[in-house]
């Protein structure tokens, strides 16, 4: 057979999903802060639409004031509703009617329940204020840095130090051997080993340790503690600390076991990571969707409307299209511009009618949760959801991705609710967020001297009616970040 590159044609299926839809499943999954920018960038690209300041009609109603109409297809070549309009100039005039009939009804409905402007405004500038407040944190390197440029060290020395900060991680230890600094400098070990000296000095305590180990006995050489035990386990016995062998520390050093225990205890309130109060604040803010509120009939969900962005169609393009006199490329530019701009406003009111939705099927399935805790969560999955929302599945994994709701147990985030099934001697499910509720519980009340195995913590789940394996009971107790029982154990 010859090599060589030839062409040919082939035919074949794919779905492809249309830029519509596509836009429709961003606008979904899209948290509410992450929604108001793709708000923004389609207002700055759609002039046809324009945003309205008051908090409209509760998104599970049929006929939102933002749909403006009952759809394209029924829409179109539609006459006017009193028969009253002139011959419409195409088949979109009579569209654009119905339009500003709704137009002109949901105004007068805003202007009587709509909060007022002023108070809009207000929270608007407190919002601002907030945000001009917020002050950036002066990090670990500057903090050295600033030090050492007040410090007594000498030019060359600066050099030096300046190096030795730029190798600092954020937690505050050195990442670089002197080895490695003599080589990329150039300086003598003698030197470099003198200025370390001098930056281990500086504040936070321990910090451009090269390991926990020089990290901890720096803290305790700052606080003058040297002659001490707990300096002397740390320099001579550093490994046993970490697998708490106490009873090998307490041979080693010919000390009782009650002395090694509280040597221990006071090591544990050293810093391992000097840097840690100039780390950035990587806390995350969040703003709910939704909040489940209790009633006097039960639980009821309220839409958080007012941190959605409400649109609406310009009245400036729907008079343009309405003047008879209009080029046709400006009518037909027109026309598709608004038509997008209600498929946006409609997407956004499914988002919220499906959010809304999963809310209530929540509060159907979760009762007891919301009555009693955590430990009453019951499992729930996204197909039974799906099935009871009339939705695909997808759909729910879509709406409930990095959405958070209040409820009466707190906030949550909205996946969270669902969890898998562990079998119970009844016969009925706990959710696996319950036993590692359950799980928590039984370690912090156990005795520190004779910690419960992972034997022993199923023994107890299961006399609490929990039927869970021995290797559930580990993989929970990991996930929990809780030691195994030799760990805990305190002597």
């Amino acid at each position: 057979m010859s090599q060589g590159m030839h062409l040919s044609q082939r035919l074949a299926l794919q779905q492809v999903l249309a830029p519509q839809l596509q836009q429709s499943l961003a606008l979904l999954q899209a948290p509410v802060l992450e929604l108001r920018a793709l708000v923004e960038q389609e207002l700055q690209q759609n002039p046809v639409l324009e945003e309205s300041q008051t908090a409209e009609l509760d998104p599970r109603e049929p006929d939102g004031p933002d749909s403006y109409g009952e759809g394209e297809a029924g829409a179109e070549g539609e006459s006017s509703a009193d028969g009253a309009t002139p011959e419409p100039v195409d088949d979109f005039q009579a569209e654009f009617d119905r339009l500003v009939q709704l137009d002109d009804e949901w105004r007068e409905h805003f202007s009587q329940t709509s909060l007022p402007a002023r108070s809009v405004q207000d929270e608007e500038e407190r919002h601002q204020y907030l945000l001009d407040s917020l002050v950036a944190r002066t990090s670990l390197q500057e903090h050295l840095m600033e030090q050492v440029r007040t410090s007594e060290l000498s030019g060359e020395e600066q050099r030096i130090a300046e190096l030795i900060v730029g190798n600092t991680d954020d937690q505050g230890f050195l990442q670089a051997s002197v080895d490695e600094l003599v080589l990329s400098t150039g300086f003598a070990p003698e030197q470099i080993t003198t200025v370390l000296q001098v930056v281990q000095g500086f504040h936070p305590p321990g910090v451009c340790a090269r390991d926990i180990r020089e990290c901890l006995m720096l803290q305790l050489e700052r606080a003058g503690r040297t002659d001490t035990l707990d300096y002397r386990i740390i320099r001579d016995h550093m490994a046993a600390l970490v697998r708490r062998r106490l009873p090998d520390l307490a041979r080693a050093l010919s000390r009782p076991v009650a002395d090694i225990q509280e040597a221990v205890e006071r090591i544990g309130h050293l810093e391992p990571r000097p840097g840690r109060d100039f780390e950035p604040d990587d806390r995350t803010y969040v703003v709910p969707e939704l909040a489940i509120e209790r009633t006097d009939e039960g639980y009821a969900v309220r839409m958080n409307n007012d941190s959605v962005p409400h649109l609406r169609i310009s009245n400036t393009y729907k008079d343009l299209m309405a003047q008879a006199d209009a080029p046709q490329e400006v009518r037909d530019y027109i026309r598709d511009k608004i038509r997008a701009g209600k498929f946006v406003i409609k997407s956004i009111q499914q988002r919220q009618s499906t959010i809304a939705g999963i809310a209530e099927e929540i509060i159907h399935r979760q009762g007891e949760f919301l009555a009693k805790g955590v430990s009453h969560l019951r499992p729930m999955t996204m197909a039974q959801v799906a099935e009871a929302v009339g939705v695909h599945e997808t759909t729910v994994s879509r709406a409930v991705a990095g959405k958070y709701i209040e409820t009466p147990q707190g906030v949550f985030e909205m996946k969270s609710f669902f969890t898998s099934g562990v079998p119970t001697a009844g016969g009925s499910d706990l959710s696996s967020k319950s036993v590692k509720d359950m799980l928590g519980q039984l370690v912090a009340a156990e005795d520190p001297k004779h910690p419960l195995s992972d034997d022993a913590l199923v023994r107890a789940l299961r006399a609490k009616g929990v039927m869970i394996a021995r290797r559930t009971v580990a993989k929970y107790r990991m996930e929990l970040n809780i030691l195994p029982s030799h760990l805990r154990r305190s002597y």
